[in-house]
């Protein structure tokens, strides 16, 4: 077994692709022991504090869900819950916490932010979410390829969108180390940063992935066995970069056309939340502004049977879970 306690989770670059198969063999062990009914309070004592600069709904209840599932207590500490960065340093914060608990989640703006508290705190600190990276998803999106294809190596993953953001990132990244083809479908100047790139093909030249980056979206998804998509304007960004994206986007929207054209057993994944319908304020304003009833991906395609954006979802608990016991548990 190997064993990863006392470690912070940054980016899946940090891991090698064995320590990666780890953390998603212990994610399905866990799941089948909470079905089973069965499942052992590794974490039990344990006080884990959730900082969040940006609102959540699946990894706040995911950690929180996790966290007491296993015995854990957390603390919920949102961005009006601290002082940090007003009163007080990441730093200065970072200390204190650490010697209150002994994990930190942050979901942060930017990058920076969360490897300086990783820095100060003394204890495993999990990105929840940066600018850069969204390393926990990923756990959750390779569990449920896994659960689908009973395998990761020979798997076409093809990312549709703005392929800079922090979840193609760290989709390149996950691929580049287990052994997968990765293709990007985006705009040009939309692909990742051209320093990531080369540290996956790094990567890759070591496990026998693929990365591939085309601006045609039919072209990079024939025969993918995995299509995955984003909101087109992440979290933070300013109204005015909605036009710009829209027009640049568009044509990457995921549709049944794009499905077909893939595997015949391919899978539609999505992180969550998603504008496929009008059911919600933003999908309500981008329709009185642009005119579109859907955005990234198709209602059609989202309620399809080829979705599995829901098990995704669930995963990202027990994906979680893994994390947290693997790093401070066992």
């Amino acid at each position: 077994m190997l064993n990863l306690k006392g470690r912070s989770l940054m980016t899946l670059l940090d891991f090698s692709p064995r320590e990666i198969q780890y953390l998603l063999d212990l994610s399905r062990d866990l799941k089948r022991a909470k079905y089973a009914g069965n499942e052992k309070k590794i974490l039990k004592g344990k006080n884990i504090a959730l900082l969040f600069q940006k609102t959540s709904t699946r990894t706040r209840c995911a950690f929180e869900v996790a966290a007491f599932d296993q015995g854990a207590h957390v603390t919920y500490i949102g961005a009006d819950g601290s002082q940090m960065g007003i009163k007080e340093s990441i730093a200065d914060t970072a200390r204190v916490l650490g010697r209150m608990y002994d994990a930190i989640q942050f979901r942060c703006f930017k990058h920076e932010d969360v490897l300086e508290l990783d820095k100060y705190a003394g204890v495993p600190v999990f990105n929840g979410l940066s600018d850069k990276f969204h390393p926990t998803q990923m756990i959750a999106d390779l569990m449920t390829v896994i659960e689908e294809f009973g395998t990761l190596k020979g798997i076409k993953l093809v990312f549709c969108g703005d392929a800079r953001n922090n979840v193609a990132n760290s989709l390149m990244v996950a691929c580049a180390k287990m052994g997968m083809h990765f293709v990007a479908a985006a705009p040009k100047h939309l692909w990742p940063e051209e320093d990531l790139i080369k540290k996956c093909k790094q990567v890759a030249s070591g496990t026998g992935a693929q990365l591939e980056f085309e601006e045609d979206i039919l072209k990079a998804t024939k025969e993918a066995h995995v299509i995955y998509t984003d909101i087109w304007v992440s979290m933070g960004e300013p109204d005015s970069v909605w036009t710009e994206r829209v027009k640049l986007l568009s044509p990457y929207q995921v549709t049944s056309k794009v499905m077909k054209n893939a595997h015949k057993d391919a899978i539609f994944l999505h992180c969550l939340p998603s504008y496929h319908d009008l059911k919600t304020e933003i999908g309500q304003k981008i329709y009185e502004k642009f005119g579109l009833k859907e955005m990234e991906v198709t209602d059609e395609v989202f309620e399809s049977k080829k979705s599995k954006v829901f098990e995704e979802a669930e995963n990202r608990l027990h994906s979680i879970k893994a994390i947290m016991v693997a790093m401070i548990g066992l």
